[in-house]
């Protein structure tokens, strides 16, 4: 089929590519799995882009929602409120660091760092320091697609072709503990990559208002953990210099690195969070900002004043999106969902080290929480990438696919970051179905 005919424009797709690598058609899912036209089952390995904690038709979720939709589906939220945003404000703030005390609704990922990086320019106008404008992000960061967002992201493959209408902000080298320059682990560093953003922040502190960083694992970069040792380093230096932090949480919020916060593990308190994704068990587009009295209060003021936080979203705290997002709070604790996934996700641990340690093209293999990351590699002695454009993870997924398990690969890595409902005969599945994958494309 000639892909210029198609109507459908599918994102981060080369679209004549899918004239040899056709789309996957999917009719339903249940569960763990998803289905095609066909009824042939793949194990959703990544959660629909991270988002599927408690599986497809969750009769919990899908229950929230008929409810809600019978009653609200839909209110402008300028001016107006209702008990499902209410509740799950209320729940937000209990569950997050005391200092988190204000919680501001958006739509989707992108939009949330947005609305903070928004915030705290505001903040900075509202308080008398109008020079402090610029943005912080680290290398391999990933913060969303929108032109505020992309700018602080560390991927010129997303960015490279905009890059003359995007604001101008800074990139900072960021933690690489695979290939760490100064011979360390991120077991037993003391984060001297800090350096990087200790001698930005010193040099240029007087012009920046926020840094945004990924918390303990940077997503799109291929699943890197770093040390929270950098996190307390940077929380101190950014306190020092008078620079708001961001925990870009939307992909490793409600449980994916273990804790249910990634702040709770590394056990630093941000000035803002952004949060989506798993927020609503991947049924509704939802995001969240959570920030601090000190910056509420900057907007806090007569009609007169014009300090009023001017930004909106049709959707902001949709009722059906906060009602699943409530029902997803219950199942947390009404399931004991942090320590249920313990034994899966390190019997997922194992299962990956045992199939897959020693395979002559696998650099590193990396675990946190109910995410597993395999680099694969030319060379694990010098660490040497494959090329690119061999495409070398991408054929495993195809492969995969075939197998029955969809592995979305990132570059060179694949991963594991299934529904938290899987069980651990079905981790040990996917597991098997990910190294054959890898041996019919690149041997034992």
């Amino acid at each position: 089929m000639n892909m210029k005919n198609q109507a459908l424009w599918h994102p981060v797709t080369q679209m004549k590519e899918l004239e040899e690598h056709p789309l996957l058609n999917i009719r339903s899912g249940k569960g763990i799995y998803i289905y095609d036209d066909d009824g042939k089952s793949y194990i959703d390995a990544i959660s629909s882009w991270w988002t599927n904690i408690f599986g497809h038709a969750n009769p919990r979720i899908t229950k929230a929602l008929c409810t809600q939709a019978a009653k609200l589906e839909h209110v402008m939220f300028a001016g107006v409120t209702h008990e499902p945003a209410e509740e799950l404000a209320a729940r937000l703030v209990a569950m997050t660091p005391n200092e988190l005390s204000r919680v501001f609704f958006a739509g989707d990922g992108a939009s949330a760092v947005e609305v903070a990086m928004k915030m705290s320019y505001g903040y900075r106008q509202n308080t008398g320091q109008p020079e402090k404008t610029k943005f912080v992000g680290l290398s391999d960061g990933y913060h969303g697609d929108t032109l505020g967002a992309l700018s602080i992201c560390g991927h010129d493959f997303f960015s490279d072709m905009y890059r003359s209408i995007m604001p101008e902000n800074i990139s900072v080298t960021g933690p690489d503990c695979y290939r760490c320059p100064y011979g360390k682990t991120r077991e037993t560093c003391s984060a001297e990559c800090f350096e990087h953003m200790e001698k930005t922040l010193e040099e240029r502190g007087h012009e920046i208002t926020a840094v945004f960083v990924e918390p303990l694992a940077q997503g799109a970069g291929g699943w890197r953990f770093y040390s929270p040792i950098y996190l307390k380093k940077l929380r101190e230096c950014t306190l020092k210099h008078d620079v708001h932090l961001c925990f870009d949480e939307i992909a490793v919020g409600f449980g994916r690195l273990g804790t249910m916060f990634a702040m709770d593990k590394a056990g630093v308190t941000p000035d803002f969070v952004t949060l989506s994704k798993s927020i609503t068990s991947g049924t509704m587009a939802l995001s969240v900002v959570m920030t601090t009295d000190a910056v509420y209060d900057s907007f806090y003021g007569d009609f007169g004043d014009m300090k009023a936080f001017m930004h909106s979203h049709t959707y902001t705290g949709n009722p059906l999106a906060c009602a699943v997002a409530n029902e997803t709070l219950t199942i947390f604790e009404e399931e004991n969902v942090l320590e249920t996934n313990k034994p899966k996700y390190e019997h997922m641990r194992r299962c990956t080290h045992e199939k897959f340690a020693g395979h002559k093209n696998v650099g590193e293999i990396r675990s946190m929480g109910f995410i597993t990351c395999i680099e694969l590699v030319e060379d694990p002695a010098t660490k040497k990438p494959f090329d690119w454009k061999k495409r070398t993870a991408f054929r495993i997924y195809q492969k995969a696919l075939k197998r029955g398990a969809l592995l979305r690969n990132l570059g060179d890595c694949i991963y594991f970051l299934p529904p938290y409902i899987i069980t651990e005969d079905e981790i040990t599945e996917l597991v098997d179905i990910a190294y054959a994958a890898t041996v019919e494309i690149l041997g034992e």
